[in-house]
């Protein structure tokens, strides 16, 4: 829901046409309205925008910026128990207009301030001003599921919920952070609290942003960390007494998605995490809940067939898209104008298109992400355990001492398989290290160090991440919670996140998590590795619910992840536009690759050779990106 902008302009030169310039760029995140407010107090001028995806009460009383006492709100996002918490301040003496879930919010500061954060189930980003103590108070949710991003120079603040708003403020500086694009070379995303721009962040999840006009403090405050729940004690109920109470968790959170005054929808890829969700809702639904499934013409990646499966048994009312190249080529130069910092996931083509799918029938639709995060499910995980506690510690020195004195280039029948000098490489740290978090960190890059250094023309500067945490974890309950949190502060906030929340407001829908419920989150994190992995099945607990509305016959089966076929498309269809972008020309108009290096890659991969094309697909996408953002191609 919506879109917001703004900013604090200490020179004063900032008025309402660069505001509504800022705030319009999010016209997608909201079509149905619009409001712009300058404000005046004696060391700045203040800007307030708000763009209204109409989703909780579809009047004009939802019109934001909305204002009570000293406040004036904007704000992106859902409260979903926003009821509940009316209800306490009505019992308190607040009178209420509007049937919206921002009034509340709003009201809430008023009465708890910052603590109302605390009472509330959902997403959300905002901005409060506070006329009185001439303070600007920025927040995001617990999860990091709505998005906001800042840029600070100590003369201006902007804030937005995406990068694009800041282009349109003509003291905005799109210089490149070349150690951003290292990260984003090796995850295929940028890793939280950095951006692609200097001295522009995303503001991290549960986290308030605060500047005090009068002495340009700019401070920031944590009001929640998932850590914090990783770090309670394990549970001590029983097994059946898990499963009873996270499936009671996952009805109440699933429930509460559906709270909305438009039609709303569910992603369904067929995969046990989306299957839960449509299975729960569909139990609680007399009508039947409409289900969005994208499928491929290469059978090797669809599980259109298995979803339709699902979703007749179910009894939903199913839309599937079965798609190729040619609709990949459609969206492809589309893509950095939805992501609008590189961002190279590659299932951003299937997601972007189911999001325009369900578009024509919903507002809302729900997404499953976080199912591998608070469930266990990547292999990732178990690799990195197997890899580290599963060989004794003199050993992996020993072997990573020998490996650092062969050439992976040079072993014979080896050096000829997929991706084999990369992996060698992560394996050779991993044993360096030999720990489970550096296992996930380097398991999680798609290049090392080393091999950034050929494909960068730069030597980049190593930022920290929270793939770095280290003592932050060490009292951590579990093993296996360690890798599931650092993952939860990573991968799914700025890659599935991120993926999820901009293809849906690129078509105007609104996208909810309900598996990223935090009370779901709390409890289990305090569930052992035992119950989440047990006997060899990876998300045991989740596996075992769902198999009460869904026949284990229809659900176990190997899973194909949601991804785009792009290896095969960008050997065959789409082969130019890598030519193009990747050629030494347009390489070095943008200045920042290293084409020598990346010929080859390039070369190897077109002839049909065993090559990890999410390298060359990262390099595409930025490319693509610069063209779009910074100067033509």
């Amino acid at each position: 829901m919506c879109g917001i902008a703004g900013f604090v302009d200490f020179s004063r030169q900032t008025g309402t046409q660069i505001l509504q310039n800022m705030t319009d760029a999010l016209i997608h995140r909201g079509p149905d309205d619009a409001g712009y407010e300058v404000f005046l107090p004696k060391v700045a001028t203040v800007g307030l925008g708000q763009r209204r995806l109409a989703i909780l009460d579809l009047s004009a009383s939802g019109h934001q910026p909305m204002h009570y006492g000293p406040y004036t709100l904007i704000y992106n996002g859902e409260i979903y128990n926003y009821k509940e918490v009316r209800q306490e301040l009505i019992s308190a003496g607040y009178k209420f207009y509007s049937g919206s879930d921002t009034e509340v919010l709003l009201k809430g500061f008023h009465y708890w301030q910052e603590k109302v954060l605390d009472k509330c189930i959902g997403m959300f980003a905002f901005a409060l001003y506070d006329e009185q103590r001439e303070e600007i108070i920025i927040g995001r949710d617990r999860a990091g599921v709505k998005p906001l991003y800042y840029n600070w120079d100590n003369n201006l603040l902007l804030f937005a919920s995406e990068l694009k708003s800041f282009h349109h403020h003509p003291q905005f500086k799109n210089d490149i952070d070349t150690n951003s694009l290292s990260l984003f070379l090796q995850y295929s995303y940028i890793p939280a609290p950095y951006t692609i721009f200097k001295n522009t962040w995303k503001l991290l999840p549960g986290h308030l942003l605060k500047l005090q006009l009068a002495t340009r403090t700019l401070t920031t405050h944590e009001y929640w960390n998932v850590l914090d729940a990783y770090r309670q004690p394990l549970t001590g109920l029983s097994e059946s007494e898990i499963i009873d109470e996270t499936e009671k968790l996952m009805h109440s959170a699933y429930r509460y998605r559906m709270v909305a005054d438009v039609p709303v929808g569910v992603f369904l890829s067929g995969g046990y995490d989306s299957s839960s969700v449509a299975a729960i809702l569909q139990a609680e639904s007399t009508n039947k809940i409409k289900t969005f499934t994208i499928g491929y013409k290469e059978a090797q990646w669809d599980e259109s067939k298995e979803a339709a499966a699902i979703a007749k048994h179910l009894g939903t009312d199913h839309n599937e898209w079965i798609i190729g190249p040619e609709d990949a080529a459609e969206i492809l130069h589309n893509l950095p104008e939805v992501y609008d910092e590189p961002f190279a996931d590659n299932s951003t083509v299937p997601t972007t298109l189911v999001s325009r799918l369900a578009s024509k029938q919903v507002k809302v639709a729900l997404s499953a992400d976080g199912g591998d995060e608070i469930f266990a499910g990547y292999g990732k995980f178990r690799q990195s355990l197997k890899y580290t506690n599963g060989i004794p510690a003199p050993l992996q020195f020993l072997l990573s001492k020998t490996m650092d004195l062969i050439n992976p280039d040079l072993i014979p029948y080896f050096n000829k398989q997929y991706n084999f000098s990369t992996r060698y490489e992560k394996m050779k740290l991993i044993w360096q290290s030999g720990k489970p978090e550096a296992a996930l960190k380097y398991i999680s890059q798609h290049l090392t160090d080393t091999e950034l250094k050929q494909y960068l023309q730069h030597t980049p500067d190593r930022y920290k991440t929270a793939f770095d945490l280290n003592g932050e974890l060490q009292n951590v309950n579990d093993p296996l919670n360690k890798l599931l949190a650092m993952d939860y502060k990573t991968f799914l906030v700025d890659n599935n996140l991120t993926k999820v929340d901009r293809a849906t407001m690129s078509v105007s829908i609104e996208g909810r998590e309900p598996m990223l419920d935090h009370r779901l989150v709390e409890f289990l994190a305090k569930v052992p590795q035992s119950l989440k992995t047990k006997d060899g099945v990876n998300k045991y607990i989740l596996k075992t619910i769902v198999h009460r509305y869904i026949p284990a016959s229809l659900m176990d089966r190997p899973k194909k992840p949601f991804i785009a076929p792009l290896q095969v498309w960008f050997r065959d269809a789409l082969s130019e536009q890598m030519r193009y972008y990747l050629s030494p020309e347009k390489l070095a108009q943008s200045g920042l690759l290293n084409a020598a290096s990346i010929q080859p890659l390039l070369n190897c991969y077109l002839r049909g050779e065993k090559v990890n094309h999410q390298k060359l697909w990262n390099m595409l996408v930025f490319q693509l990106w610069f063209s779009r953002w910074i100067a033509p191609l």
